[in-house]
């Protein structure tokens, strides 16, 4: 079982940059695949990262990829997302996520076994 907190949400004007952190609970975090995902009001939830366990393989969503990225600190059972040149279209409840397979993250968002509760991302113009 692992468990995920999320913090880092705030408000940012466009342009600006913020970093999300995602606290994993349990032994084993260096043997997971984690990722984030986001869901903007009434849209969809979408992929945005996945990094593998040893920190070797990275995957983005097209439209972040050179803004964001995602780390991990296996150390410290984080994974992290800085996000800069943030754009009003990023707003949405970011989640982190974990999972055994470095493609359920990237390719079955609903087979993904664990997630957190999210946090607020809101990027003004």
């Amino acid at each position: 079982q692992v468990q995920l907190v999320e913090s880092g949400g705030g408000l940012v004007q466009a342009g600006g940059s913020l970093r999300l952190s995602c606290a994993a609970s349990g032994r084993t975090f260096s043997s997971y695949a984690m990722g984030w995902f986001r869901q903007a009001p009434g849209k969809e939830r979408e992929f945005v990262a996945a990094i593998s366990w040893s920190g070797g393989r990275t995957y983005y969503l097209d439209s972040v990829e050179g803004r964001f990225t995602i780390s991990r600190d296996n150390a410290k059972n984080t994974v992290y997302l800085q996000m800069n040149s943030l754009i009003t279209e990023d707003t949405a409840v970011y989640y982190c996520t974990a999972d055994d397979d470095f493609q359920i993250i990237v390719v079955v968002t609903n087979r993904v076994r664990y997630w957190g509760k999210g946090t607020l991302v809101t990027v003004s113009s």
